[in-house]
């Protein structure tokens, strides 16, 4: 039986449930982190261990690291093929857990699942905090051949923007997408020909994910008239976009190509 990519807090607390390695995938929350984080979680740095940022202009802001160095982090924190792996953010998965599962499960990694609601649902249904830093037990290097799941490049999304047999999706809320603001890129506004889907529509009032029956009916319907093949998503740097991909899977459905590069090459490179 598949497991599932989201696991609900109170499944953390069970007698016994000790038999993972926890993460804290929370972007620029280490001041959080070093005060109080779930107890016996590591800390990844979106910057640092999950992206391997040079030029703006050539992968976005946060493209995907070296096998290499990806496979360092893995084996400084004990993570085997075997490891079941939990991580959370305080974003609801938006903020860089997401990224993390993506990486994972494009390894082949099986065992991983992002923790529904993150820290504060977490702390919420009772599971203990800290402020002690974990010492993990290290491993051998994680040995990573490729990126198994799709992933599509800036001239591919381009064209695809202008097919009707191809959908590109924008996570971003729809005021970043309609070019009314950009916090963060050079240019507001959005790839020609993509359609907007913002990611926090994947989650319900709470902060919780969708039903999968619910998400898979939103998705099947948004993309009847597209092959996953030919469904390519992003976001600003390829980090929210995982999300989606995320949600997609929890719903049953097939991943998509992820564009990680997203807005913030395609304003680089495209616009004029």
């Amino acid at each position: 039986m598949k497991l599932s990519s989201i696991i609900q807090p109170q499944e953390l607390i069970l007698p016994g449930k000790n038999d993972f390695i926890l993460f804290d995938v929370s972007a620029g929350s280490k001041a959080r982190y070093d005060e109080q984080h779930l107890d016996g979680a590591f800390y990844l740095d979106l910057n640092t261990d999950l992206a391997d940022i040079k030029d703006f202009a050539v992968g976005g802001r946060h493209p995907l690291p070296t096998f290499e160095h990806f496979s360092e982090v893995l084996a400084k924190y004990g993570v085997t093929k075997d490891s079941h792996v939990i991580v959370y953010d305080d974003k609801n998965g938006a903020n860089a857990a997401a990224r993390f599962w993506w990486m994972l499960k494009s390894i082949g990694h099986q065992k991983v699942q992002v923790l529904n609601g993150g820290y504060d649902a977490a702390v919420k249904a009772g599971f203990a905090v800290s402020s002690e830093i974990p010492t993990p037990e290290t491993a051998e290097p994680y040995q990573i051949t490729e990126w198994q799941l799709p992933l599509a490049e800036i001239d591919e999304v381009e064209v695809a923007g202008n097919s009707d047999n191809h959908a590109v999706i924008d996570v971003r809320d729809a005021n970043r997408y309609a070019g009314l603001t950009e916090p963060i890129d050079l240019i507001a506004g959005h790839i020609p020909g993509a359609i907007n889907i913002p990611f926090s529509e994947n989650l319900d009032a709470n902060g919780d994910f969708l039903a999968p029956e619910i998400l898979k009916e939103k998705y099947s319907k948004a993309l009847a008239d597209y092959k996953t093949e030919n469904v390519i998503v992003h976001c600003g740097s390829g980090v929210t976009a995982c999300h989606t991909l995320l949600a997609m899977d929890y719903a049953g459905l097939e991943i998509p190509k992820l564009y990680v590069g997203s807005w913030s090459e395609w304003s680089r490179n495209k616009i004029k």
